[in-house]
């Protein structure tokens, strides 16, 4: 769903209804909402990537958890680790892996070596910088102690998803 679409058009002000009108002003009822509506939001481009920014989010929360009653600094670490490989591979995954795939065939076919290999046609999924950074950040911050964990897992969710920023930034600090 574009900014500048009829469809937008129309979920705008139905959001704004609800979030103010419906929701009664209760907290975890509007977050929830906001996760709901962002994943539809999300999902309106294309529903088979709203797992990744659930599994996204899923992570880093349960990272944020761990980490609150680790003290063990080899542990930390390897949670921290935990969260930015599976970040981090997603990323690199969908962004780069035909770049890299063409740039190594090319690197030996300059041998004379010729190297059968098939690129993957792979659409990458809108606003995933956004979401993994935004998700890293926060994990980020929990190892260094420079923030608590999020105990409402809703919240940390509307956080992530929430769609006024999710395929355009900028990425928030949590």
């Amino acid at each position: 769903m574009l900014f500048n679409s009829l469809d937008f058009a129309i979920f705008l002000p139905t959001v704004f209804f609800l979030y103010w009108f419906i929701t009664d002003k209760n907290l975890k009822f509007q977050n929830a909402l906001i996760v709901f509506v962002s994943y539809f939001f999300y999902g309106w481009w294309d529903w088979r990537f709203l797992s990744l920014i659930i599994f996204s989010t899923v992570i880093d929360y349960s990272v944020g958890q761990k980490l609150r009653t680790e003290h063990k600094k080899f542990k930390r670490r390897a949670l921290l680790w935990t969260s930015i490989i599976v970040n981090i591979g997603f990323l690199g995954f969908f962004k780069y892996y035909n770049f890299f795939l063409e740039n190594f065939v090319d690197a030996f076919s300059l041998f004379g070596t010729q190297i059968k290999a098939n690129s993957l046609n792979i659409i990458l999924p809108v606003g995933i910088s956004f979401y993994t950074f935004q998700t890293l950040s926060y994990t980020i911050d929990v190892y260094k102690k420079k923030l608590e964990h999020s105990q409402d897992f809703i919240a940390f969710s509307a956080f992530v998803c929430f769609f006024p920023q999710l395929v355009a930034g900028p990425i928030e600090r949590a």
